[in-house]
């Protein structure tokens, strides 16, 4: 049993007060849309993410993890209240609480209520971005989570530099704008003109405040998030001509359904090679920016002492297509848009790195059991504790994710992807042999040599969906550890 464990069992049985050094700090960061794709501890692209890259050489990183739904709002409501989309949301921009009630605690409340200072910065329960950022408001927070909240206004789009819009712009001849669009802005100033940057200024300093007390603190950060603004220097290292766009097949959507295109493409967006070029060199400089801030607070926590007894969680609440498809944004249940980034580091374990199936939801019952912290026997989620101390134990054998309303879904297993468009598949299924086909070119789910794959998924998609939706949502004050 690791060290830290064994601390958190002997103070909780002698009793100690919620002071007492030897309860386990819990630092959650969180990106917003950042694809595994663009992180280079993931392999795919060198150079990004250099902080975070840091923490994965210390922390166990989870190779598939995957979100309960490719969207911001109903994302975060499920992974913070511990219950899939169905229970948390009507898939809708909300925190989650008019769902699961008064009386279900959040996964920051029960710390909350169990003594730990819990604070949030910036976006954790969903904000609009950028128009909550712009106007600095609470968006669909859930204050019973929080004994403090923070939030980071920032000039989003509106800040001064070298703008342009590269999505529904043909001609290039359009002013930059707001909203959900690929604007992209080479900003003046430094780090701290902008909401990510005042996220980790406040972060460090609500450690160097509450480093004498147990602290559950969820830092948000809202990059790499439409609109891509960061400051000009973050840009340099991505020149937009020398950027390589994915590999595409010209008849790469004759074989998957209407609703499997997704609903920003590089076609609907009119963008120019040189425009597809651009976003993704805006999307590399935004993660820059981002991975700069998640380094200064990561080094705040070991300037204060404080990464011995510390728990650091980095995910992001989803993905995001970069080109691949000729897709942009998320929504989509393709790997790119589902899958996340997942690292966790317990002090006392040693780094490593974890195959086994992981979902955002496991990480309240995950962080709950090691801070040895009883909680509702009604979470949906698995905790991951087994695979943090033995990185080849697996948790889960299928991911599950939805979207697009909670009407279509995705089995992930070790060898397939299996996406299904309503419960009937009258809208269509798609199936992908992952270990031959990892880029999802070919949909093998109407040809008839895998009828018998396509069978065996839609029972498992059956029994998944009944299990999700028993779960009794009646309050039931029963524990479990």
């Amino acid at each position: 049993m690791k060290l830290l464990t064994v601390l958190v069992i002997w103070a909780s049985a002698f009793g100690l007060c919620a002071q007492s050094a030897e309860r386990p700090n819990v630092l959650f960061i969180i990106a917003d849309d950042l694809t595994s794709t663009a992180v280079s501890c993931y392999g795919k692209v060198a150079g990004t993410t250099p902080n975070i890259d840091e923490l994965a050489s210390e922390a166990v990183r989870f190779t598939r993890a995957y979100c309960q739904y490719p969207v911001c709002g109903p994302s975060r409501a499920s992974f913070l209240s511990g219950y899939y989309p169905n229970a948390t949301t009507t898939y809708g921009y909300v925190s989650g609480r008019e769902n699961i009630g008064p009386d279900r605690k959040t996964w920051p409340q029960l710390f909350k209520e169990s003594g730990y200072y819990t604070a949030r910065v910036s976006k954790i329960f969903h904000m609009g971005v950028p128009i909550d950022i712009e106007t600095g408001s609470n968006g669909t927070d859930d204050a019973a989570s929080w004994t403090e909240r923070f939030n980071s206004q920032g000039p989003e789009w509106k800040a001064p530099g070298e703008g342009e819009l590269v999505q529904g712009n043909p001609n290039g001849d359009l002013p930059i704008k707001g909203g959900n669009v690929m604007t992209i802005v080479k900003a003046d100033g430094d780090d701290l003109v902008h909401s990510d940057g005042k996220t980790a200024q406040k972060a460090v300093e609500l450690l160097q405040k509450h480093k004498n007390e147990p602290f559950f603190l969820a830092v948000g950060f809202v990059r790499p998030h439409v609109p891509f603004v960061a400051p000009k220097r973050y840009f340099e290292p991505y020149p937009f001509e020398h950027m390589q766009l994915p590999p595409k097949l010209s008849w790469d959507w004759d074989d998957i359904p209407e609703r499997g295109i997704n609903y920003v493409t590089s076609r609907n967006g009119q963008m120019s090679i040189a425009q597809q070029k651009k976003a993704l060199a805006g999307y590399y400089a935004s993660v820059s920016y981002m991975d700069a801030q998640v380094g200064k607070v990561l080094n705040a926590l070991k300037t204060e002492g404080l990464e011995d007894n510390t728990i650091v969680i980095f995910t992001s609440d989803h993905g995001f297509h970069l080109d691949e498809h000729d897709f942009w944004m998320k929504v989509s249940l393709h790997e790119e848009s589902a899958k996340v980034p997942l690292l966790i580091k317990v002090p006392g374990e040693k780094p490593a790195v974890c195959h086994s199936f992981a979902e955002l939801i496991d990480l309240y019952p995950t962080v709950a059991e090691l801070a040895g912290l009883p909680y509702s026997k009604h979470i949906q989620g698995k905790s991951l504790v087994k695979t943090l101390e033995d990185p080849s134990h697996s948790v889960r054998d299928t991911a599950f994710s939805v979207s697009q309303g909670g009407k279509t879904f995705l089995l992930r297993t070790d060898q397939w992807a299996y996406i299904q468009y309503d419960e009937d598949a009258g809208a269509g299924m798609e199936l992908f042999d992952m270990r031959h086909d990892s880029l999802q070119f070919t949909n093998l789910a109407h040809d008839s040599n895998y009828a018998a794959v396509v069978e065996r998924f839609q029972k498992a998609l059956a029994g998944k969906l009944a299990e999700v939706r028993n779960n009794d949502l009646g309050i039931d004050y029963s524990i479990t550890k």
